[in-house]
């Protein structure tokens, strides 16, 4: 008998019917004799129907009051599911994140986890019962509600299963597991049956909307044994995420390509070549609470030199007029803006043992004419930005020249 939590994310319980048959895949689990904790989103597309109106009221919500809409969601799914279950003759009860209680920090809408009253849980457990938990949400310490920001249901999924040292936590949703690409790309992409949390963490950062970088950092950090499967397939053991490495002989060098649309790159253009120049760039853009990836300085000429970044595609106009407002102060030629690149990764811990990864990734890339803009490595993964116009042919030509498709 194993202690599992299960996490259903909102296409999962996008239905009353869907939510019925997550009700006969826990009473499944049950009837082994499993104890299940099941931590559920809210129903597709209700998030942004509640953020809607909220912003109908007013402009710029108030986060609080926000938090307070937004929670709802989940609140309506865990009643639901708790219903389905006993209609079944499963006893089940349902708690939002104030009820367990998930304690956080007071940054309402991307709130933190602190920490989780694991008794209650624990009681209805011993009585048989299945417990259902409201993703996404808690309480701080004066008892506002607190929502954990995007992909916060698998954070509060992973959160529980370290509070209660379950022996597994499956993460299920639309998809059957973690592919070596996105199958819409490359229809030969193959599922992988493991993948290692550094590997994942990779995959999750750059770009593969699989999970949640918040929640594989969690599990992680607290050795929760993690699966991913799909809520519409009845058979599967989908993929596990694990702390060891695959010691299979014939592992692939590289284990999966990630992507992101959504970058854009920003050029400073003949600014001096002196110490300090980097922060006086991006000390006012990280003041403006805008991320930067992968920045590039060039070799200096006549002292001086150009300075490169990429930044989330949505923040590029704001990045451009933060930069104006310190041009003549950093004596900069041009600042421009091109928010028509992307980021193709290459992921995998064999790349730690094996060389000339990112000789056969940069000769691929030049062979079908496609032009490599920034390139940053890091031990386990090599990232290059081209022309968004070349993403899926970069995606196909990497997947084939790397063996992805292979069954190993």
């Amino acid at each position: 008998m194993a202690l599992i939590v299960q996490k259903y994310g909102g296409t999962s319980v996008g239905s009353p019917d869907r939510i019925k048959n997550v009700a006969r895949r826990v009473a499944k689990f049950k009837a082994q004799g499993h104890d299940v904790v099941v931590v559920v989103s809210a129903m597709s597309g209700e998030t942004n129907r509640l953020i809607a109106l909220a912003k109908e009221v007013q402009a710029n919500p108030d986060p609080r009051e926000l938090d307070v809409i937004i929670s709802t969601g989940e609140q309506v799914t865990i009643g639901l599911l708790a219903m389905a279950l006993k209609e079944l003759g499963q006893d089940a009860v349902s708690y939002t994140g104030a009820q367990v209680k998930i304690l956080t920090d007071s940054a309402f809408t991307k709130a933190r986890i602190q920490q989780i009253d694991d008794a209650p849980m624990r009681a209805d457990l011993s009585a048989g019962k299945v417990v259902i938990v409201a993703g996404f949400q808690g309480v701080d310490a004066e008892g506002n509600i607190t929502t954990l920001g995007r992909g916060g249901s698998d954070t509060t999924g992973v959160a529980i299963a370290a509070a209660l040292k379950a022996d597994e936590c499956q993460i299920y949703t639309d998809v059957d597991g973690v592919y070596t690409t996105d199958p819409r790309v490359v229809p030969d992409a193959r599922k992988l049956k493991t993948i290692t949390f550094e590997e994942m963490l990779e995959m999750a950062s750059l770009g593969s909307k699989v999970l949640q970088i918040r929640s594989v950092e969690f599990a992680g950090k607290y050795n929760v044994k993690l699966r991913v499967l799909s809520s519409f397939q009845e058979e599967g053991e989908g993929t596990l995420i694990t702390f060891e490495e695959d010691s299979n002989m014939e592992k692939p060098v590289i284990s999966g390509i990630a992507f992101n649309r959504d970058e854009a790159r920003v050029n400073i253009m003949g600014v001096p070549d002196k110490p300090g120049i980097a922060y006086q760039i991006l000390g006012p853009v990280a003041d403006a609470n805008i991320d930067v990836d992968m920045i590039i300085q060039n070799v200096g000429q006549d002292g001086t030199t150009d300075f490169s970044f990429t930044v989330p595609k949505n923040d590029l106009a704001r990045t451009i007029k933060v930069l104006q407002g310190v041009q003549a102060h950093i004596s900069a030629r041009e600042v421009v803006g091109d928010d028509k690149i992307c980021k193709v990764s290459i992921v995998g811990v064999g790349m730690r043992s094996h060389v000339g990864v990112a000789a056969n990734m940069f000769r691929t890339l030049a062979e079908e004419g496609i032009n490599i803009q920034m390139i940053s490595t890091s031990e386990i993964k090599i990232s290059v930005v081209v022309e968004e116009k070349y993403l899926e042919l970069a995606v196909r030509v990497l997947h084939k020249a790397f063996g992805l498709e292979q069954a190993h």
